[in-house]
């Protein structure tokens, strides 16, 4: 099983949140998603942000976060929006 720190954007804090998020495998993190890992993170830690929920979905991608295209970042930010509300 590969380690999700393997993946990009994931150092060892971010992995330690998802551990504990109950997200314990790349294989998990792409099952959930980038949307549902960040909603889960966001309960256990308030200082989660915009750039953590682009960290995730590069890492599900297999990028880097800066790599993610316009309409992805746009989505996300949209997302971001509505779950602030």
């Amino acid at each position: 099983m590969k380690k999700l720190s393997h993946l990009p954007n994931i150092n060892p804090q971010l992995e330690a949140k998802l551990l504990a998020a109950g997200i314990d495998s790349p294989e998990t993190l792409r099952e959930r998603g980038s949307r549902n890992a960040f909603m889960r993170i966001k309960m256990m830690d308030s200082g989660a942000c915009y750039n953590m929920l682009l960290s995730l979905e590069g890492a599900i991608q297999g990028r880097l976060m800066e790599e993610l295209d316009e309409q992805t970042r746009l989505d996300l930010k949209i997302f971001m929006e509505i779950f602030n509300r």
